[in-house]
């Protein structure tokens, strides 16, 4: 079976509460009733960081200003009988402006959601591991 790479790069937005620190998470139904965070593939001439802050817009309505790297997670995946194995790069964004109404067509639902309830919605434990990272660098900056 043939193996390709792929390269993908994401985000988590946040934004500050009296309550505490809400981050964007979205729901894809297609999928299986999945909860992810926002995250595409990055298109010629566009950088890691670039992607982030674009696929973060798209999927979820906000625009956000870049804080840093998060980290990256990485799995294979089988499609049309080719094997992947793919990275996904996350970055931290804080919310600048922008309604959770205004996602894409690739979601059905975006959530602000306190981080706690974020990491139990979550889906996938590798992204869960990058909002448990996610919540200590959101601590380093209040």
């Amino acid at each position: 079976m043939e193996t390709r790479r792929a390269i993908s790069a994401g985000g988590v937005i946040f934004r500050l509460t009296e309550a505490g620190a809400e981050v964007a998470i979205t729901a894809r139904s297609g999928a299986g009733g999945v909860w992810a965070l926002p995250k595409g593939t990055v298109e010629a001439s566009e950088s890691l960081e670039e992607t982030a802050v674009r696929e973060v817009a798209e999927e979820t309505g906000l625009t956000g200003q870049l804080i840093g790297k998060i980290g990256v997670i990485d799995y294979w995946f089988v499609l049309e009988e080719v094997r992947y194995h793919k990275f996904v790069h996350f970055y931290l964004l804080r919310y600048i402006k922008g309604e959770t109404s205004a996602h894409d067509r690739e979601v059905e639902a975006v959530e602000w959601l306190p981080l706690g309830k974020a990491l139990s919605r979550l889906t996938f434990k590798g992204e869960r591991e990058i909002l448990e990272k996610a919540e200590r660098m959101i601590e380093e900056l209040s």
